[in-house]
């Protein structure tokens, strides 16, 4: 099984390579034909084949064998990627400032959010102050 590079570890992600993973993601594992079939406006067969192939190189996907086909699996969970994406937006949208990025999420304009999710959001922030308090400053 090809695992050549660490996820998250700085590979961009196409928006095609992006798109598979989705796809791969959501179910857990999946068939080439499957993640063709579920691509919007799907490039060629070999195509997929062919970016799985990267996806395989760049160490996001693994692969087992079932009969004649290749059913392909993530490498990390779907947290590990999000957060590891996000972490890229922010630095490259945003300067690296959570601030400015959480100021856009949290625009009740673009994004309205309810009493439960900004409840949950407070406590977020009210674990992080606790959490800093109980580090030492480097």
């Amino acid at each position: 099984m090809a695992n050549k590079a660490t996820p998250g570890s700085g590979d961009g992600l196409t928006r095609r390579e992006r798109q598979i993973m989705e796809i791969v993601h959501s179910q857990g594992s999946a068939s080439a034909r499957t993640i063709h079939e579920q691509l919007p406006d799907p490039p060629t067969y070999a195509t997929v084949r062919t970016i799985l192939r990267v996806l395989l190189d760049k160490g996001h996907l693994r692969y087992q064998r079932q009969g004649k086909s290749y059913i392909y699996h993530p490498t990390t969970d779907k947290e590990v990627e999000g957060r590891s994406t996000l972490q890229r937006v922010v630095q490259s949208f945003f300067a690296g400032s959570v601030e400015q990025a959480m100021s856009c999420l949290i625009d009740p304009e673009e994004n309205p959010l309810d009493d439960a999710e900004l409840d949950r959001l407070a406590d977020l922030i009210d674990k992080a102050r606790q959490d800093k308090t109980k580090k030492p400053n480097k």
